[in-house]
């Protein structure tokens, strides 16, 4: 029997919109993946948990304006522990420029609202397997 794919959901800083990473961690889990959801948490105690959970995915959901600081340092500190092999996903509002911005630093892939729950699983699917293989 194939492990289940794990995933960290993590809101990083200290952003209360909680409601769309409730709604992903939902999606992951009905489509069979292993999911800890851990909250607001600061970059540091993000990648440790990460580490420690030996997860595959580290889904990161964003809405306020500290995204451009967070993001490169999470992304910065799985680098500095060995952790490259976990895929990065993130979630939230941001302008169209910053993606690109966001994925330089090291984020695999960025969902903005409306993004269909079927093809972040399908994502998640398709690439955590191909990430740890590279």
């Amino acid at each position: 029997m194939e492990r289940k794919i794990k995933v960290l959901m993590a809101k990083p800083g200290f952003d209360a919109h909680n409601w769309g990473a409730t709604i992903v961690s939902l999606a992951l889990r009905d489509a069979g993946m292993e999911v800890v959801y851990i909250g607001q948490q600061d970059p540091e105690q993000i990648v440790q948990t990460a580490i420690q959970e030996d997860v595959d995915v580290l889904g990161l959901s964003l809405l306020s304006s500290t995204y451009m600081k967070l993001i490169p340092k999470i992304t910065r500190l799985l680098s500095e522990s060995g952790a490259k092999d976990i895929l990065v996903v993130l979630g939230g509002v941001f302008p169209l420029d910053d993606i690109p911005k966001l994925k330089e630093a090291g984020v695999d892939e960025v969902f903005l609202p409306g993004s269909k729950m079927e093809h972040i699983v399908d994502y998640i699917s398709k690439n955590v397997k191909r990430k740890a293989s590279a």
